[in-house]
């Protein structure tokens, strides 16, 4: 398997989702595959995440690479979908691969169309 790149996610992130992981009824493979990436991560703090790395509460522009099509998505933990209209949760199969991510950055992630390349195109900081 290619090696997938690097991620950052602050301390708070990684709280917030090892705490929701541990209370999710997801799939076990979903989590396994969420959890190795958390695992690979650089854990930095909030004030030290640089500016462009996708986070909680951040809005990404995500390119999938397959069909070339374009998102703008504010990346959020599924109990606050329902705060922004572009929302998509961390949860979900492409939101968990966006997590840590920087702009300019790939990723081949499984998703329900099976193995997606998606490119991070640009990170706007919290959305509030």
């Amino acid at each position: 398997m290619e090696k997938q790149p690097d991620i950052i996610i602050s301390k708070a992130d990684l709280m917030e989702l090892e705490n929701q992981l541990e209370r999710s009824k997801l799939p076990i493979e979903f989590i396994c595959a969420l959890e190795q990436e958390l695992d690979r991560a650089t854990i930095v703090s909030s004030k030290d995440l640089p500016e462009d790395v996708v986070a909680l509460g951040s809005q990404v522009t995500f390119k999938i690479l397959d069909t070339q099509k374009t998102f703008t998505k504010t990346l959020c933990l599924p109990a606050d979908t329902i705060k922004f209209d572009d929302s998509i949760s961390v949860f979900a199969p492409i939101g968990a691969a966006l997590i840590g991510l920087q702009t300019g950055q790939c990723i081949k992630w499984q998703t329900q169309r099976g193995l997606q390349s998606v490119e991070i195109v640009n990170v706007k900081g919290k959305v509030q």
